[in-house]
């Protein structure tokens, strides 16, 4: 497993959980539905796919934003919900 994105907190997992994701995930073969908790997110809500070229393209995408990620664990959940809910 890779080392997460410079800035992204240990243990938030909000963009594996707040957007939707239309491509298929290892465990979700027709992506996942926004709000709806990622298969591949851990216990500690680390992505299992960091690092594996199964992890879909949009999530190598997206990347640590102090502006979308806020300052806690649930400022980005409300963050990222906002902005799925306007897309």
């Amino acid at each position: 497993m890779t080392a997460p994105h410079a800035g992204c907190r240990p243990g938030c997992g909000a963009c594996c959980i707040a957007p939707s994701i239309s491509s298929p995930i290892p465990g979700m073969p027709q992506g996942k539905p926004a709000g709806v908790r990622c298969v591949q997110l851990d216990d500690d809500n680390l992505c299992q796919l960091f690092g594996d070229a199964r992890r879909p393209q949009v999530c190598l995408a997206f990347d640590f934003d102090a502006e979308l990620c806020g300052d806690s664990r649930d400022e980005a959940l409300k963050l990222i919900t906002e902005l799925e809910q306007l897309t």
